[in-house]
């Protein structure tokens, strides 16, 4: 696929307009008017690439390999179609970008068929390994039993602020930001998903079907992920599995204007959170809060009652003692 390393920008308005007959020269106006506004760099210290020379073979490399990772000139293998395997590739570079894309060349097969299958693979931008941050999961299984409005596989996008996890047992569904039906197992094709973070915006878009165009997933405004989180990628395989390949790994840099207005509102972040979303477990810990503040604000105010009563007592009987000290 040629197309995917040049500028995303440039597929999304060749997908999206190029094919287009009516009006061309106005859509080449908008490509062009786009590219200028958006220029993206390739960030190789946070890129994972053919034929993957050193990676985690020296203190030198920029990628750690963890668990059952099998590295070999075509593909980086993060669990084998085998029970019970785990594996991961986490780069050792902090990323302190604001704006960025992460394109992801990946490939899901194995033995199983269809429902008798690996649980799938995640994408990770968090602090350290997995503590909080962005996981994007690629799920091949369905674990809970009534799924009725979701269609596996399935790519879904949750962000924690440390005290949330991947609920394995419901599939993501009390985290997931949004997510689409993504039939990725056993592909003949290559099989690309992007994650784009501009402007406090988190785009994940798909290309499965062997066209060479991308199909959105999800998008999800107001996401505020800190600077200076680590890129990963993680599988794991129980009873069922499957081979779960990372072809390439490419970091860009997003080069995008913006107003000063957005300049003054676009802060430095410290903890991940959503706009107009209350994570669970914060909201929780807010009201648990709330309810020992309240407790204290009582026990003070009775207490302050206590004393003040105390004081008054104490002064009511100087004073009866100095009447009757008076009358003598």
């Amino acid at each position: 696929m040629a197309a995917l390393g040049k500028r995303s920008i440039w597929s999304w308005c060749r997908s999206r307009f190029l094919r287009i007959a009516v009006v061309p020269l106005l859509t080449v106006l908008v490509c062009a008017v786009s590219a200028d506004q958006t220029e993206e760099y390739l960030k190789r210290e946070h890129s994972l690439t053919k034929p993957y020379q050193g990676v985690g073979s020296s203190s030198s490399s920029l990628w750690d390999l963890m668990g059952s990772v099998l590295v070999t000139p075509q593909y980086v293998r993060l669990t084998p179609d085998q029970q019970s395997k785990q594996g991961a590739v986490w780069n050792r570079m902090p990323c302190y970008l604001r704006d960025w894309e992460l394109q992801v060349h990946f490939k899901v097969h194995g033995q199983g068929k269809k429902n008798l299958n690996g649980d799938g693979f995640a994408l990770w931008f968090t602090k350290d390994r997995m503590q909080e941050g962005l996981g994007v999961f690629v799920d091949t299984y369905p674990n809970e039993e009534k799924q009725h409005e979701r269609i596996f596989p399935y790519v879904s996008a949750m962000v924690s602020n440390g005290s949330l996890t991947y609920d394995h047992s419901r599939d993501g569904r009390p985290t997931e930001l949004g997510g689409c039906t993504a039939m990725v197992r056993n592909l003949n094709h290559d099989t690309f998903l992007v994650i784009r973070y501009v402007k406090r915006r988190l785009t994940v878009m798909i290309d499965i079907d062997g066209k060479q165009e991308w199909r959105d997933c999800l998008d999800v405004p107001g996401v505020r992920l800190p600077r200076g989180y680590y890129f990963g990628a993680s599988a794991a395989t129980g009873d069922l599995s499957d081979n779960h390949d990372i072809i390439s790994l490419k970091l860009y840099q997003i080069t995008v204007e913006r107003t000063p207005t957005e300049e003054k509102a676009d802060k430095e972040v410290f903890i991940p959170s959503v706009d107009n979303m209350k994570l669970p477990g914060v909201e929780d810990a807010a009201e648990s809060m709330s309810g020992f503040a309240l407790f204290l604000i009582i026990f003070f105010s009775l207490l302050g009652l206590v004393f003040a009563g105390v004081i008054l007592l104490i002064v009511y009987n100087k004073w009866q003692e100095r009447s009757r000290k008076h009358f003598y």
